[in-house]
C-alpha cells in the first residue's frame, strides 16, 4: 500500500491567516438614526434624553461601531455625546459601521504583529475564510510583509497565486 504523503505540511511555506487576528473581537452597531426626529433630525432635548434612557450595558466588551444610516447632518458632539455614554461599558466606540469598524481593528492588530518572523520564509496569505477580510487589510498585510519574506503569495496552499518573490542578489 502507498502512504499517503502530505506535501503541504513537508514545504517551507509559512501560513498568516488573518481571520485568527479576528479572533474574539466582537463588534456590535449603534446607527444613531434611531435616536433622532423622525430618524433625520436632531432635537438635542430629545437626542439626550434617548441616549440616557439607552440600555448601555448590552455593549459590555464590546467594540462599539457608531454611524448613521440616514442622511442627517449631524453635528460632532452627537457622536461625542454617543462615546460618553459608551465610555464606561463598550471596550471601544470607533466611528463607522461594523465593517469599517472590524477593518480599523484588524489593521491595529497587524501593527502588533513580529513581522520580523517571516525573514527569509515562503509566506502565504490565506485566502478563504468565513469571515469576509476586506483588501484594506490585506494590502495593509502585504506591507507588513514584504520587508521581511523571501516569497509571498496569496490563497490556499494548494492553489495560490504569486504576489512578490525577493529578487537575487
Amino acid at each position: 500500500m502507498t502512504e499517503i504523503v502530505n506535501k503541504v505540511k513537508q514545504s517551507k511555506l509559512e501560513t498568516v491567516d488573518l481571520e485568527k487576528l479576528a479572533a474574539g473581537i466582537e463588534v456590535h452597531e449603534l446607527d444613531i438614526k434611531d435616536f433622532l426626529f423622525q430618524e433625520l433630525i436632531l432635537k438635542e432635548k430629545e437626542y439626550r434624553e434617548k441616549l440616557e434612557q439607552h440600555n448601555w450595558s448590552q455593549y459590555d466588551g464590546m467594540h462599539l461601531a457608531v454611524y448613521c444610516s440616514t442622511d442627517a447632518i449631524l453635528p460632532k458632539w452627537a457622536f461625542m455625546l454617543v462615546v460618553q455614554y459608551a465610555y464606561d461599558h463598550a471596550e471601544d466606540v470607533l466611528f463607522g459601521n461594523g465593517e469599517e469598524v472590524m477593518d480599523e481593528l484588524l489593521t491595529k492588530k497587524l501593527s502588533e504583529v513580529d513581522w520580523k518572523q517571516y525573514q527569509d520564509k515562503f509566506v502565504l496569505l490565506k485566502g478563504c475564510s468565513k469571515m469576509d477580510i476586506s483588501s484594506d487589510v490585506y494590502m495593509e498585510a502585504t506591507k507588513k510583509l514584504l520587508p521581511h519574506v523571501k516569497k509571498l503569495m496569496y490563497g490556499e496552499a494548494c492553489s495560490n497565486g504569486p504576489i512578490y518573490r525577493q529578487k537575487r542578489s
